[in-house]
């Protein structure tokens, strides 16, 4: 493992850590922030999603944190209130570990930019 990798996970691992002291429960995993994410972004509180539901809010949580290097812009919002998202830059073909990573990075700006934490 590289060194940037291990300060990557380092930082995911303080972040994970911080949701837990926030919220009351730890993410299992990038699925989980992802989620949360989703969530907060949608803007209508916690309330039970279905199961397509979840799927769409990961969707937006991806779509906003790629946002920060330009691959999405916000579209519009539908009445329901939910963000539409566009593609505007092409995503680069990256194995899963690659993108995983590339998602993390981009999670940890997202909180450092919408939330003012460092996490370092």
């Amino acid at each position: 493992m590289f060194k940037r990798d291990l300060e990557l996970e380092k930082r995911w691992s303080k972040l994970l850590v911080g949701l837990k002291e926030t919220i009351g429960k730890k993410p299992a995993d990038l699925n989980g922030v992802l989620f949360l994410i989703g969530v907060q972004e949608l803007g209508q509180g916690n309330k039970i999603f279905s199961k397509e539901q979840k799927q769409d809010l990961m969707h937006i949580a991806v779509c906003k944190v790629l946002s920060y290097d330009g691959f999405y812009e916000l579209d519009h919002v539908d009445q329901e209130g939910w963000p539409h998202w566009k593609l505007i830059k092409e995503l680069p073909h990256f194995d899963l570990l690659d993108q995983e990573k590339l998602l993390k990075i981009q999670v940890l700006e997202y909180f450092e930019k919408e939330y003012e934490i460092v996490i370092e």
